[in-house]
């Protein structure tokens, strides 16, 4: 088994990120790492920033953290030689977007699931229709992150009961932007998994993967305290927003 951070934010890649991809392999290398997923929000950026670069036997995974409309973040992993341009522009609804990346073979769950209102699939509306939409999405995810290292004990508790009942299976990734929460979760995955293709392949048997790590406590939210929550809702009329420009740039493709 090798162990894999499943939820890797890069300076290339995510605004808000500090770490540049390079630098990311090299801390995870040197705490026993031996693979990632690039996760960048609603960007391949960070992965593609490698091209050109020995990283020798280190297994780097292209993904992306896609801004749902609807519900939240979600970490949508494609085969290696088919990546929708749809998916580098947030605002899809979570049923066009499961659409898109099942039709063209690849996999998707929701990212920090009971996280944050508006940024996380379990949290994110609170209406009865919501949530029995929510219950009616669980069975469709290919995974479930189980343990992100940005969020208390008891939100990811709560995502790995979801897994379990749903026979989900798990990730677990630091979801760091910073150097000190890089490599702080880990999930363990077979030794053969050296390309998406091979990742996909595996996720679809439904398999139990061993996942762990230790939270991270010098989030925004930890700095912020109660305050966070006005951060935290002032992100819904900023999603509208973007989301509707997303939905602009997606029908120009066209």
């Amino acid at each position: 088994m090798v162990k894999f951070d499943m939820h890797c934010h890069t300076k290339e890649g995510s605004t808000d990120a500090k770490v540049p991809t390079i630098e990311y392999i090299k801390s995870l290398m040197s705490r026993g790492f031996g693979g990632m997923l690039v996760s960048d929000h609603n960007s391949y950026k960070g992965y593609y920033a490698l091209e050109g670069i020995n990283i020798n036997d280190f297994v780097v995974l292209k993904g992306i953290e896609y801004d749902t409309i609807d519900f939240g973040h979600m970490l949508v992993i494609m085969p290696d030689d088919n990546t929708p341009l749809q998916l580098m522009h947030r605002g899809m609804t979570l049923k066009k977007l499961m659409k898109i990346v099942h039709e063209n073979g690849g996999i998707l769950g929701p990212a920090h699931p009971c996280g944050e209102t508006f940024l996380s699939f379990f949290t994110t509306g609170i209406s009865k229709r919501r949530t029995i939409r929510k219950h009616e999405f669980l069975p469709l995810f290919d995974f479930l992150e189980g343990y992100n290292a940005c969020e208390p004990e008891l939100n990811n508790k709560r995502a790995r009961y979801l897994a379990k009942k749903y026979n989900i299976p798990m990730f677990a990734g630091s979801d760091a932007h910073k150097i000190d929460c890089v490599g702080l979760a880990y999930t363990c995955l077979p030794d053969n998994i050296k390309s998406n293709n091979d990742l996909i392949r595996y996720i679809k048997t439904r398999p139990s993967i061993r996942i762990g790590g230790r939270r991270y406590g010098k989030t925004i939210k930890d700095k912020l305290g109660r305050f966070n929550k006005f951060l935290v809702y002032s992100f819904f009329p900023y999603n509208k927003c973007q989301g509707l420009i997303g939905t602009t740039r997606r029908r120009n493709l066209k």
